[in-house]
């Protein structure tokens, strides 16, 4: 199997991140235009937050989120329904070798946000963390 010469970190490569972002804005703009005939995915705004390509790009998830938080299920099982379809319109967009099967998960990136501001609000911890500061730290 051949090595990759460029790449020997743990997170994806360059190349991933970019066909990764190619494909979050085909896929926006998919969304945006509700150019996929299914009335339960039109009536959902959905935001693709990030695509991560598989090392062969062969494969790409988008985790997703409708506007609000609402319906989430509905919309990941229109978005699954409808995979095949958008994964033909957005390789119809892109030049690509081969148009990555489209895999589709909830961005939970926003709920982990509200946990961590919410851990910091904690009396508790913002005591701890300014108690961590010295004088030296704020320079």
């Amino acid at each position: 199997m051949a090595q990759n010469r460029f790449h020997t970190g743990p997170g994806p490569s360059q190349r991933q991140l970019r066909v990764g972002e190619l494909i979050r804005h085909r896929l926006s703009e998919l969304l945006l235009r509700a150019e996929v005939h299914d009335p339960d995915l039109n009536r959902h705004s959905i935001t693709v937050g990030e695509v991560r390509a598989s090392p062969d790009l062969k494969v790409a998830t988008a985790f997703v989120m409708p506007l609000g938080g609402n319906e989430a299920d509905v919309a990941l099982d229109a978005l699954r329904r409808n995979s095949r379809e958008l994964r033909h319109l957005v390789a119809k967009g892109l030049n690509l070798k081969y148009a990555p099967e489209l895999r589709f998960q909830l961005d939970e990136t926003y709920d982990r946000m509200d946990d961590t501001r919410r851990i910091f609000a904690d009396e508790r911890v913002r005591r701890d963390v300014e108690s961590g500061l010295d004088d030296d730290d704020l320079d």
